[in-house]
């Protein structure tokens, strides 16, 4: 059982003026996102283990689509306009999960991850999900479980059902068995 307390927001990081914007996604920004995500993915190939991930399949364009539509992927905008990063979700029970998030190789560690994830932190919050924002990550990745820790998440020791299945999917589908765990970050009731 999980019996965390559930955790505010963290505030809105500081990102210089001219930095990025942080915007709801548009249709015509589906074709940019598995670039971005490749891009995201060159990280791995300083991780032994999981450096075929560097060049392996991304979410397609048309998978981002559903959750265009209904409002819950974002994007960063770099300064001149392009995409630097998304977080593309989807409703899932009572909470928002998170299928893809990535922030292109060269604006990596310039606060846009930390935007795009509190965006769909008040997307949550907003929308008085219940389940609150959950995620599948790697535990050991400095870039994974770590900093979605430090952003307030708590690991699932039993997560539901449905997460669990996800988990052993993606051991199906290659990811070093036990890398994986799910994570969950609720938003504080208001009193």
């Amino acid at each position: 059982m999980n019996s965390r307390k559930p955790s505010p927001i963290p505030a809105d990081p500081t990102i210089p003026q001219g930095g990025p914007v942080i915007r709801a996604g548009r249709p015509t920004d589906a074709a940019a996102l598995p670039a971005t995500e490749r891009s995201a993915a060159q990280r791995f190939a300083s991780i032994p283990a999981l450096a075929w991930l560097a060049t392996g399949d991304v979410m397609p364009a048309e998978a981002h689509l559903p959750c265009i539509a209904a409002g819950t992927c974002w994007v960063a905008e770099d300064t001149d306009g392009a995409i630097a990063g998304f977080l593309s979700a989807g409703i899932r029970h009572d909470c928002l999960h998170i299928l893809e998030f990535s922030v292109r190789q060269d604006m990596q560690g310039q606060g846009m991850g930390r935007a795009l994830l509190h965006a769909a932190m008040l997307r949550v919050q907003q929308t008085h999900m219940p389940g609150g924002l959950t995620l599948t990550t790697f535990h050991d990745v400095a870039w994974n479980a770590p900093f979605y820790r430090a952003m307030g998440f708590e690991e699932l020791t039993s997560p539901a059902l449905w997460l669990a299945e996800l988990l052993a999917q993606e051991e199906a589908q290659g990811l070093p068995p036990g890398s994986r765990c799910a994570m969950r970050w609720r938003a504080a009731e208001k009193g």
